[in-house]
């Protein structure tokens, strides 16, 4: 544990800007004088005490709730005061001060400040102490902060199951089966002149068969909840007039870019979220892939193949309504071509992982026979809101959603990681058990390394600037 962890912390614990109610919240180790500075009086545990907060003269800040959790029965483990008042700019930072001027008051008796060391949190340093205080574990301190940035329903619903420790439960369970299966291993190890195979008569390979086979369903229920931690970004991509704008407004239900028969309208890159089944979508509508005519458009054409390149999606809308060579023959010639053309691009430009959804627009306008030549992708009308449930559906599927979403559980990408690397491990001991004379200490190397990367999504075994990394994230009073 570092120095400043054995600080004591105050901050503002609501977010900027007026409200109702403003909260500041103390944590630290022997209170009671702060307590007794700002409230006048000793504070009953875990009870709510309407009162004045004082100033060092003794006038009246506000009048609000002091509510005091002694540890380690707290958010934080620690000692920890929540001053409940009006949600005032001003009136907090007040209240702010007044904690870190009690703090430094000096005591009589000993002729030292009360707490020397009380200082302005860092962002996430409350959670952080809650975790190093075992209060929670690293999976659940992340949860708290994906639960206060869910930007849909259902993300908040599975931040809410992880919060609870849901995925920490899922994962140490997968923990204490493999620890099991290395206790085997090991005991093989030290005692290799026995005549009994440990390894057969425990049945260490059904063992580990069961292992993969949860581990599999663990992998299955976080990568869905990375998907909707993260959301998934697609781009809409086209010529320009193929409806680009239009299917935009008509996923999103609202106006938010132009459109017009006007060829170039869109000239720089236009973002909404939307979600579809509680996954959030982060849809970008670009400018039309064309050779550009002027100086503006060629940058937003740029800014159009800068946004494909980094998305999850992309949805490649053609017009349907220029497509048909037995009217204005060239003019459909030439289209169809810059199609082929733009296709190939994304081809060589995207990685594999990247999906392209063809997207033929304006279904409503075209002609049967061109219809009729259709044979891949989604037909769609962005004017009437036709196909548009099924473009919907293909977008979840080809980014991997699968889960009931009362089945997931929230999760980032570093857990997907860690529970790949474990996959992967175990793949390797499969194997080495499987040989005809297996090496015994490369197998219990590979266990225990997939112990290792398991540990780390709890914070069992986590570096500190890991720790940095996380809770830097949060909110200052969180």
């Amino acid at each position: 544990m570092l120095a400043r962890h054995h600080h004591s912390i105050v901050a503002i614990a609501t977010a900027p800007g007026r409200g109702a109610v403003g909260i500041v919240r103390v944590s630290g180790q022997k209170i009671a004088p702060l307590i007794n500075a700002i409230c006048g009086r000793s504070l009953v545990p875990r009870q709510a005490t309407y009162l004045p907060f004082r100033d060092a003269l003794g006038q009246m800040i506000d009048q609000g709730l002091a509510i005091y959790f002694p540890a380690p029965h707290s958010y934080t483990g620690e000692d920890v005061l929540e001053l409940q008042a009006h949600g005032g700019p001003v009136v907090l930072q007040l209240l702010l001060a007044r904690c870190l001027e009690a703090g430094a008051a000096i005591n009589p008796e000993t002729g030292l400040p009360w707490l020397p060391q009380l200082r302005i949190a860092q962002p996430g340093e409350f959670t952080e102490r809650a975790f190093l205080n075992d209060k929670i574990d690293l999976a659940q301190a992340e949860a708290i902060a994906d639960l206060i940035d869910a930007s849909t329903e259902t993300a908040a619903r599975s931040a809410a199951r992880s919060m609870s420790g849901e995925f920490s439960l899922a994962v140490n369970t997968l923990l204490a089966q493999l620890v099991h299966l290395r206790m085997l291993v090991e005991a093989t190890l030290d005692f290799p002149e026995e005549d009994i195979d440990f390894l057969q008569k425990a049945d260490a390979q059904g063992q580990l068969l069961r292992l993969q086979a949860t581990l599999a369903s663990v992998m299955q229920r976080a990568t869905q909840g990375a998907i909707l931690r993260e959301g998934i970004k697609v781009v809409i991509a086209g010529q320009p007039n193929a409806g680009k704008s239009s299917l935009l407004n008509a996923l999103a239900g609202a106006e938010l870019a132009i459109v017009t028969p006007i060829a170039g309208t869109t000239r720089d890159k236009v973002s909404q979220l939307i979600q579809i089944e509680g996954v959030p979508l982060h849809v970008v509508d670009t400018a039309g892939l064309r050779e550009a005519l002027d100086e503006v458009e060629k940058i937003g054409v740029e800014r159009a193949w800068a946004e494909i390149e980094s998305a999850d999606a992309v949805l490649f809308l053609h017009d349907l309504t220029r497509q048909d060579v037995t009217d204005e023959m060239q003019d459909a010639i030439n289209y169809i071509a810059d199609d082929a053309r733009i296709a190939g691009i994304l081809s060589q430009k995207l990685p594999k992982t990247t999906a392209i959804i063809d997207v033929w627009n304006k279904s409503d306008r075209a002609s049967p026979a061109v219809l009729s030549q259709i044979s891949d992708g989604v037909l769609i009308s962005a004017k009437t809101g036709a196909g548009l449930p099924a473009l919907r559906q293909q977008l979840l599927q080809v980014v991997g959603w699968q889960a009931a979403p009362e089945g997931v559980f929230m999760a980032r990408e570093r857990h997907v990681r860690a529970l790949r690397s474990v996959e992967t491990q175990l793949a390797t001991a499969a194997a080495q058990l499987g040989a005809a004379r297996p090496a015994l200490d490369l197998l219990a190397e590979d266990l225990r390394q997939a112990q290792l990367h398991l540990s780390a999504i709890t914070g069992a075994f986590t570096a500190d600037d890991l720790l940095g990394e996380i809770f830097s994230s949060f909110c200052i009073g969180k």
